[in-house]
């Protein structure tokens, strides 16, 4: 099987200064979500979550991923309902993931359980796919081209 090294940096949660970007994802079910992110990307669980619902939190290279379940408004967002998208072939922002060997990385995630739309295509600077989480939202998994030089 093929290996796919990921940095992992000094990275902390939460920063001690500056600031982290975190990806937050709505899902119908926290346990196979936490499940496809660890087991595919490697992820790190930091955290499960709670009962009283404090989200899990996943470490995945040098980012951040929460995951919860949505529900309707709160007082710090009082028009706004969280849900998994109703259908995943309609998509308004997808996760993007850089990689220094797309094949390699195709064939180590197929054989974790990612599903893939297609098998990596060359686009523009890049060669890409996508994978398609359990809950439908896709995810871009790119390399770029040697020396190509974007604008």
């Amino acid at each position: 099987m093929d290996e796919v090294r990921v940095e992992q940096s000094s990275f902390q949660m939460p920063p001690h200064e500056g600031f982290t970007v975190t990806h937050f994802l709505t899902v119908s079910d926290l346990d196979r979500s936490v499940q496809f992110y660890e087991k595919v990307f490697g992820g790190k669980v930091v955290s499960r979550g709670d009962k009283e619902g404090a989200p899990p939190y996943i470490k995945i290279a040098n980012t951040w991923l929460i995951l919860n379940v949505g529900g309707g408004p709160t007082p710090d967002k009082p028009t706004v309902t969280l849900r998994p998208p109703p259908d995943p072939d309609e998509v308004s922002s997808f996760m993007n993931i850089r990689v220094a060997d797309i094949h390699a990385c195709y064939r180590l995630w197929r054989s974790r359980g990612a599903t893939f739309l297609t098998e990596p295509i060359e686009k523009y600077g890049e060669t890409r796919c996508y994978i398609r989480d359990p809950d439908g939202y896709i995810i871009e998994i790119g390399q770029s081209k040697p020396g190509f030089q974007y604008g």
